[in-house]
């Protein structure tokens, strides 16, 4: 015999979640995070459009920064609205397709940006270790071949994601732990045997963010040789100041995740808003904190941008007084 409430317990939707015992005031939460989002889409777009206009930053450093805004710009385009939804309307509901097509581009860009990273650490590796055949060594064409690897090995990971979860059945609680859909998130609902999805699962975690992590530790490693060969005090400093931004990049990036996945193994049992708040470090602070920290340290970045701004604003007056 069924239990009496086995018909309520199986549904079409899931239930994304604000931040736990801070529903009242998710109005005023709402306003940081508004701002967050408008500094991230204008911060990227404008790095994007800049190096896309300026055929003088047609170079593997800003190639790889333009890779790294688009992905900065999808994860947060996939992630904010629907938080902001949860803050303005309540709007908690979310059904099966649209929740996987959500994890499927979150972890996609997630993916995506990782490789970016350890892309421009290769980058610094080359300018710092082999100067003068950096040119020679990141052509175009391998410029491209490094961006099709990305493509190519982000998709083929993330493609069965979804795939396989469309197999389970969902008889469980449908509330999410988070305001966007997340793998592991998904899988804890499921009334299925999850064994094949949570060792793929893992795999794809492994396989990407964790051997880009380690090979890029590997690239400062050699980076460090490198610099501590060098006789000068001066060109020492000069070479460890190259990579002031992608360290930033690279701390911003992995630290909430390794942080968060310390904490769910070996930490004490902490507030589920702690959890959710390092979650949302991981997905947004990222986003808008690798084009603030590539404008204040690249000068070039910034000359562009005051030249853009400043034939756009020429060009208004022209048409004004036309």
């Amino acid at each position: 015999m069924l239990p009496v409430n086995s018909t309520t317990s199986f549904s079409s939707t899931f239930l994304v979640t604000g931040i736990p015992g801070l529903e009242a005031v998710h109005i005023w939460i709402s306003i940081p995070f508004c701002a967050i989002f408008l500094i991230t889409l204008v911060g990227n777009v404008t790095i994007m459009t800049v190096i896309w206009r300026e055929q003088t930053l047609h170079v593997p450093m800003y190639l790889f920064l333009a890779m790294l805004a688009a992905s900065d710009l999808g994860l947060s385009l996939f992630t904010f609205p629907t938080m902001l939804k949860i803050f303005w309307l309540d709007a908690r509901e979310v059904t099966f397709p649209a929740c996987f097509t959500q994890m499927f581009f979150i972890h996609t860009f997630q993916d995506f940006e990782s490789a970016v990273i350890l892309a421009m650490a290769f980058d610094r590796y080359v300018a710092i270790s082999h100067p003068l055949h950096y040119s020679s060594i990141l052509t175009n064409s391998v410029i491209a071949r490094i961006g099709f690897t990305i493509v190519s090995r982000t998709f083929a990971v993330q493609v069965p994601l979804p795939i396989l979860l469309r197999r389970l059945c969902f008889c469980r609680s449908n509330v999410l732990s988070h305001s966007y859909c997340l793998h592991p998130d998904i899988l804890r609902l499921s009334c299925s045997n999850t064994r094949i999805n949570s060792i793929f699962g893992l795999f794809v975690v492994l396989s990407t963010m964790g051997l880009d992590f380690l090979l890029i530790i590997l690239s400062y490693v050699l980076i460090l040789k490198t610099v501590l060969s060098i006789a000068s005090h001066g060109g020492r400093l000069k070479a460890l100041n190259t990579c002031i931004s992608h360290i930033s990049a690279v701390v911003v990036f992995f630290t909430p995740m390794i942080c968060l996945s310390m904490l769910h193994r070996f930490g004490p049992r902490l507030p589920s808003h702690v959890y959710v708040t390092l979650a949302n470090m991981h997905f947004f602070i990222p986003p808008v904190m690798n084009p603030i920290v590539y404008v204040v340290k690249t000068r070039q970045i910034q000359d562009k941008i005051l030249k853009l701004f400043i034939k756009k604003r020429e060009e208004s007056q022209i048409t004004f007084i036309t």
